[in-house]
């Protein structure tokens, strides 16, 4: 039975609406980590380069975040219509879709990442740490796109209390790895982007294995929607051909 169906009290509400919240909050911090330990651990030019590149990163990995919003709203409405199997390609489409793109703009950010640090203002001084920073990150920029596009996904399939417990998983593994990557190995800010970059992939990884192999989730994640679907026909004949 799909979580989302009855009537809806304050208390199951809130249920819905703080676990995304916290999500948000907690996804939020993974910069703020990784300038803590370089600022303290590797000095005062790492720490602006990667201040100053972050925000064309998280430009890049938030797109995650538009189709998890949009894609769950497409979901959710089938759900409610009880086209669970429909609902599921719809999820599955969106879902592939968003990791083709996140590698796609990973690829197309590592090409160009000495030119977006320089449009950006980096200076001579600031570049080679700007650029190993990106490159880094965007090698996993679909991990970062699937990480927030299952935060929606995860309400909407009634469990938004499981995409808390990973993304506080995702996030303590990002701290950990911060302190061993930067404070005790003092790999700079190559350090600080793996250990942000190893946490996405369990924020990624970990909903993915639950979506596939669940058996409590109204939306299960497979293969791309059915070719007869003309929603879904299009991104279907990508992903078999790719």
């Amino acid at each position: 039975m799909n979580q989302l169906s009855g009537h809806f009290t304050i208390r199951r509400l809130l249920k819905y609406c703080a676990a995304p919240v916290a999500m948000m909050v907690f996804t939020s911090i993974y910069g703020v980590v990784d300038g803590f330990f370089v600022s303290n651990w590797a000095g005062q030019t790492a720490f602006a380069s990667v201040n100053l590149i972050m925000p064309a990163l998280m430009i890049l990995s938030g797109l995650g975040f538009m189709f998890g919003t949009g894609g769950t709203a497409l979901a959710a409405r089938t759900l409610g219509e009880g086209k669970e199997k429909l609902a599921s390609e719809y999820f599955s489409m969106v879902t592939w879709t968003a990791a083709i793109a996140g590698l796609v703009l990973g690829i197309i950010g590592c090409i160009f990442a000495p030119d977006i640090a320089r449009m950006l203002g980096a200076d001579s001084s600031m570049m080679a740490d700007c650029v190993t920073y990106a490159r880094v990150i965007l090698v996993f920029n679909a991990t970062y796109m699937v990480q927030n596009l299952f935060q929606s996904f995860l309400s909407a399939a009634g469990r938004p209390g499981l995409g808390f417990v990973i993304t506080v998983a995702a996030g303590l593994t990002n701290m950990v790895l911060d302190w061993l990557f930067v404070a005790v190995f003092h790999w700079g800010v190559a350090g600080a982007a793996m250990a942000t970059s190893i946490g996405t992939v369990i924020g990624s990884v970990w909903p993915m294995v639950w979506f596939m192999k669940s058996s409590h989730t109204p939306l299960r994640l497979g293969p791309c929607g059915s070719a007869s679907d003309p929603f879904c026909s299009p991104v279907s004949m990508v992903c078999q051909n790719s």
